[in-house]
């Protein structure tokens, strides 16, 4: 497929790697790609960042069909740029497509149009410890229909933004709040789906969690509230007994690629690493008998990020002693060491740019 190439002549001032946070900057182009069932996907274009101009009855507006993916660009010592497992996220995103009955895109092109959106872009790679060049690729339904069904035309687009830690407290532990009053996904819905609908039916409870003093919401299985799944941005882990333990994948969990990446880590690392159902009633138990070691959440805007503190119903325990835990730092530099390229890949996850 052709790609044309439009650059901007209004640069944006860079800010000063000291001054990142998330998500608020965003650079200086954009890739775009549109969809019709009679020319495929076609007019594949990087071009000046700007607004999306549609009808207002553009099915997305009305429907949610609507899909995205996040990943990361890492600049290594030596000025080179590089990705992290990035097929897996393209994987992951044809399969939230088809969950959506949205158009699949070719894996090499996805690929190759975003290593080329971000060379041209990557003086706005930060370099300080701990930044990154955060991706959203994102497709969206763009036929001007008021029915319910599944739109004919599409739009793909890929925007890029210069960032620093997700969390304010960096590192350091943050204090999760569990809900058994409300409900993100069940199995057979699209809990397991990068959709913006999961994360619609997560604010709520996430505004009440933050009034309360929380960072995130930990949440609790559709049917019976009893089964731990995932907090509201990462997947989550738990050490009992020298034992790792992670819910498994039921289809109402995101499949996360950096929770991939820790159960693969851990197993060559010969720990004991485990897929399974977790109950929080067995969360409670394991701290009451002095067997919960750690809880750690994993995702691609925190990478690893350990919890000092849960919140049940009335009872709020304090994970270890309130501080990072051995386990979740293990994971955290050999993640980020292989991101920035401070140590080998053994496992082929880095595509340079």
């Amino acid at each position: 497929m052709d790609l044309t190439i439009t650059m901007t002549k209004h640069l944006k001032p860079k800010p000063d790697d000291s001054e990142l946070n998330f998500g608020t900057i965003f650079t200086d182009h954009m890739f775009n790609l549109d969809y019709h069932p009679d020319q495929r996907w076609h007019n594949a274009r990087i071009e000046p960042y700007h607004c999306i101009e549609m009808d207002p009855a553009t099915m997305v507006l009305h429907y949610g069909q609507a899909i995205f993916e996040g990943l990361k660009a890492f600049k290594t010592s030596s000025g080179g740029i590089q990705l992290f497992r990035p097929m897996e996220n393209i994987r992951r995103m044809n399969r939230s497509a088809h969950a959506l009955c949205m158009k699949q895109m070719d894996e090499n092109l996805f690929l190759e149009s975003l290593k080329a959106l971000i060379r041209i872009e990557k003086d706005w790679v930060p370099g300080a410890p701990g930044t990154s060049l955060y991706i959203r690729p994102t497709c969206i339904a763009m036929d001007p229909f008021l029915g319910v069904r599944s739109s004919y035309t599409f739009r793909f687009f890929i925007i890029l933004s210069p960032v620093g830690a997700y969390y304010s407290e960096g590192f350091n532990p943050i204090k999760i709040w569990v809900t058994k009053d409300h409900v993100r996904a069940v199995r057979g819905g699209l809990g397991e789906a990068k959709t913006p609908g999961n994360y619609a039916a997560s604010l709520y409870a996430a505004q009440k969690a933050h009034e309360a003093g929380y960072t995130q919401v930990l949440w609790l299985d559709g049917v019976e509230l009893k089964y731990v799944e995932e907090v509201g941005s990462m997947n989550i882990f738990f050490v009992i007994n020298d034992e790792i333990i992670t819910p498994i994948l039921n289809g109402s969990i995101l499949p996360g690629i950096t929770r991939d990446s820790v159960i693969e880590l851990g197993k060559k690392w010969g720990m004991k690493v485990t897929e399974r159902k977790i109950s929080i009633d067995e969360i409670i138990e394991a701290h009451s008998s002095r067997k919960l070691q750690e809880i750690f959440g994993t995702g691609t805007a925190a990478v690893v990020s350990p919890v000092g503190e849960l919140k049940y119903d009335d009872k709020i325990i304090t994970v270890g002693d309130g501080q990072a835990g051995p386990v979740a730092h293990k994971f955290f530099d050999a993640i980020t060491d292989i991101q920035y390229g401070r140590s080998k890949d053994p496992f082929g996850w880095i595509v340079p740019v």
